[in-house]
């Protein structure tokens, strides 16, 4: 799961709540960022984030705070700052983009989004000046075409495919909440195991939604929190729950404990909580762009580190799982990209192949989850391997977002 270097996150996909705000999916006549006509744009505005450290405090620069309404995308460079790891645009105290594990050095990575005009917040957690205002100007015209139709019908398969994976969420939950119930430990291991690749699959979707009532910054309402945070984001405000609490006592104190069992029930809960949050999602083609190049990233910042799954080290479980989820946003995309970039569905379409094939060598069919288990000797040998060759997918999945927000 992603995982904010400040210890809350709280995300809803755009398309929600564009439903809640009044945003609409849009692209209309180019402009650059800054330009305050009110002319409806096609090409993308860009807007440049820079992080950087600083002798009184970190700082998050941003190269303009106006743009126009239609699609924009933000490019987060990390020069050198290791207090701020995360940018987040919000609206009405909601998310509606986000970059995070933004470590110094890296390659700069991009969302793109749909904005209508209005105001809205560029969050950098830690910073000198952690919000700053932009100002959409213009109204985003409606997209149109056949191209748009193809994507539009994507975007509806692939809200059926989330609904699907969270209600199976729900289910192998209830299953890993009856065994630790029983006090059957074994059995317990062998169902975390099978629980997690449902939420795997889509956890850039509705990772961080907040519940009613709460604000984005409070993790107590963030069922993302609840059911994925790791060890090493601990808020201990809002104290830990969810997968990986109880992968610790199963794995790590080989108990069962009263708590392990309030634990695994708390999970079934949300996870119940959640198909009824998954089912209301709707999502623009950029949402599942996003999501696709953010799942990737996941698998970049922690499964390959070893760091999701610290206990059970089911880390290559959880790293195809990702990958499958991802695959699967570009897959309903795919018809409507073909006709947008040929050229860019094939070299994506190509490199998820070779990612596969390498998994492939991982496989072992009397596994826990049927994957090696990733061990720190594992780990040590093969993570350069695997980074680089997911570093080559997420290359050309990186231009997904804008090309699908600007059809």
């Amino acid at each position: 799961m992603r995982r904010s270097s400040r210890p809350m996150r709280a995300t809803m996909t755009i398309a929600a709540i564009a439903a809640l705000t009044g945003l609409t999916a849009c692209s209309s006549s180019p402009t650059d960022a800054g330009d305050k006509t009110d002319t409806a744009q096609k090409t993308t505005s860009k807007i440049g984030i820079t992080l950087k450290s600083g002798g009184s405090g970190d700082t998050c620069d941003i190269d303009s705070t106006t743009a126009h309404a239609g699609p924009v995308t933000f490019t987060v460079t990390n020069k050198n700052s290791t207090a701020i790891t995360e940018v987040e645009l919000q609206s009405d105290q909601r998310i509606l983009g986000e970059k995070e594990n933004l470590a110094p050095g890296l390659k700069p990575v991009s969302f793109t989004v749909t904005l209508d005009g209005g105001k809205y917040q560029i969050y950098c957690p830690n910073a000198e000046k952690q919000m700053q205002t932009l100002t959409v100007t213009g109204k985003a015209a409606k997209p149109t075409g056949s191209t748009h139709a193809l994507l539009k019908q994507g975007t509806k398969g692939y809200a059926k495919y989330v609904s699907a994976q969270v209600a199976s969420m729900k289910d192998a939950a209830a299953t890993l909440e009856k065994k630790i119930d029983e006090g059957d430990l074994a059995g317990a291991k062998a169902e975390y195991a099978k629980a997690r690749p449902f939420y795997e699959h889509i956890e850039s979707d509705v990772d961080g939604f907040v519940l009613p009532g709460f604000k984005a910054t409070d993790n107590k309402g963030n069922l993302d929190y609840l059911i994925d945070m790791r060890a090493s984001n601990l808020d201990k405000s809002a104290g830990w729950h969810g997968f990986h609490a109880i992968e610790r006592d199963l794995y790590k104190r080989g108990a069962i404990t009263d708590q392990t069992k309030r634990y695994a029930a708390e999970l079934t809960k949300n996870a119940t909580t959640l198909v009824g949050v998954a089912k209301k999602l709707q999502y623009k083609p950029e949402d599942l762009a996003n999501g696709a190049a953010a799942l990737l990233e996941e698998v970049q910042s922690s499964k390959i580190k070893g760091e999701e799954e610290r206990y059970s080290h089911l880390d290559l479980v959880d790293f195809a799982a990702n990958v499958e989820g991802a695959q699967e946003a570009f897959a309903e995309l795919k018809p409507g990209l073909k006709k947008i970039d040929a050229g860019l569905t094939k070299r994506i379409a190509a490199q998820f192949d070779t990612v596969n094939s390498m998994l492939d060598a991982y496989r072992d069919s009397d596994a826990t989850g049927g994957y090696k288990s990733y061990t720190p000797a594992l780990r040590h040998k093969n993570a350069n391997k695997l980074s680089q060759t997911v570093q080559a997918l997420q290359d050309p999945l990186s231009h997904l977002a804008e090309k699908v927000a600007s059809a």
